[in-house]
């Protein structure tokens, strides 16, 4: 903007007057950051050459007016055009702010998709919850079949060899027909489950690194400030050359300062359009984060959920092992109580902690919606 000044200077006589610009006009501390940020965003730098020609080119149609000591028609169409083409470029740039502020609807269909992907993730809890139950009612099985065999080898010695442990292997041959308790479409609903969690997280990492990019790319917002001051200042070295122009000292200094008014308060303005901006990021990084803990935690449910699944698997088979050789002969029955004794304490342990587990998991992804509705009620926006 220096530079404009100084070249416009070189068109007008010696004896037209200097325009009165107030001293607050432009800072000289405001002039050299926005010198600085014109010079590190090469964006700005573009803007402020138009805007040096538009300005410059408007001043040079001015001092041919004082020329013939009289202002023409075209040139206070080039004055007004100058003045119109810088305020539609800063239009321009509000306008790209607005959009990129408020109008959020990928955000929106990202919350959506949470939201959704956590109620497949609480049916699915519920699905385990079922499968829970067949595995204690598997326990029960084999507690009656143990209670059954110490009945019966009590009246072993008595009974027919055709009937001892008769009743105990109708409760272990009960307890092999429940088989597993997870079926292959339990198997397939938790595979689905899980990589829909992972996608989420995979979008939630790419919409938060986007986020992180704007934050950290500030400037550019600031850029937005640089344009407005750089306009404003502008517009006060215009109207105070069409002041000096037209040779009215009075006017000159009114209009001036009139001019000059925009430079505080449109600063202002521009301070609190800039921090909205942030605002509203974070505030859009805030529900993106909270969705992304509470996608992460599940995962790691999930996780937990399909080792101590496997866990219950492997005992399960063990047992149903021990039955089929019981079915052998009368020793083989005691063999095999004996066997099952010993394993239905771990079998009974890992099914209780699946399912702390999968309560665990239900109360993780109900917190963790609480927690999204939370940020996104503190931040409309």
């Amino acid at each position: 903007m220096g530079n404009s000044s100084s070249s416009s200077g070189s068109h007008r006589r010696p004896e037209a007057s200097e325009p009165a610009l107030p001293p607050d006009a432009a800072p000289a501390e405001e002039l050299s950051s926005y010198e600085a940020a014109c010079r590190s965003d090469p964006e700005l730098r573009t803007f402020d050459t138009t805007l040096q020609r538009r300005t410059s080119r408007a001043i040079s149609t001015l001092a041919v007016g004082v020329e013939v000591r009289s202002l023409s028609l075209d040139s206070l169409r080039e004055v007004t055009g100058c003045l119109l083409d810088m305020n539609q470029e800063v239009v321009r740039v509000i306008l790209d702010c607005k959009k990129d502020i408020w109008k959020s609807p990928d955000l929106f269909d990202l919350v959506e998709d949470y939201f959704e992907c956590s109620l497949h993730t609480l049916d699915f809890c519920t699905a385990l919850d079922k499968c829970l139950k067949r595995a204690r009612d598997s326990q029960l099985l084999l507690h009656v079949a143990l209670q059954r065999f110490d009945d019966e080898d009590d009246a072993a010695a008595t009974a027919a060899p055709s009937a001892r442990y008769a009743r105990t292997l109708h409760e272990l041959r009960q307890f092999k027909a429940a088989g597993d308790p997870f079926t292959d479409e339990f198997f397939a609903a938790f595979q689905a489950v899980y990589r829909q969690q992972l996608t989420m997280l995979e979008k939630l990492q790419q919409r938060k690194h986007r986020l992180d990019k704007k934050i950290k790319t500030i400037k550019a917002w600031r850029r937005v400030s640089s344009i407005i001051f750089a306009t404003t200042f502008a517009a006060v070295l215009i109207c105070s050359v069409v002041a000096a122009a037209i040779a009215a000292p009075p006017v000159a200094a009114a209009l001036a300062a009139a001019a000059a008014i925009p430079l505080g308060s449109m600063g202002k303005w521009i301070d609190s359009l800039l921090k909205g901006y942030q605002d509203a990021l974070r505030g859009q990084k805030d529900v993106v984060s909270a969705m992304q803990v509470g996608t992460f935690i599940a995962i790691k449910d999930l996780d937990s959920i399909k080792v101590l699944i496997n866990r219950v698997e492997v005992e399960i088979s063990s047992m149903i092992d021990c039955v089929e050789f019981a079915e052998r002969d009368e020793e083989a029955v005691k063999f095999g109580v004996e066997e099952i004794k010993k394993k239905l304490e771990n079998f009974m342990k890992s099914v209780e902690d699946l399912g702390e587990q999968a309560d665990r998991c239900s109360r993780d992804i109900r917190r963790a919606r609480t927690v999204v509705l939370q940020r996104i009620i503190r931040n409309p926006n």
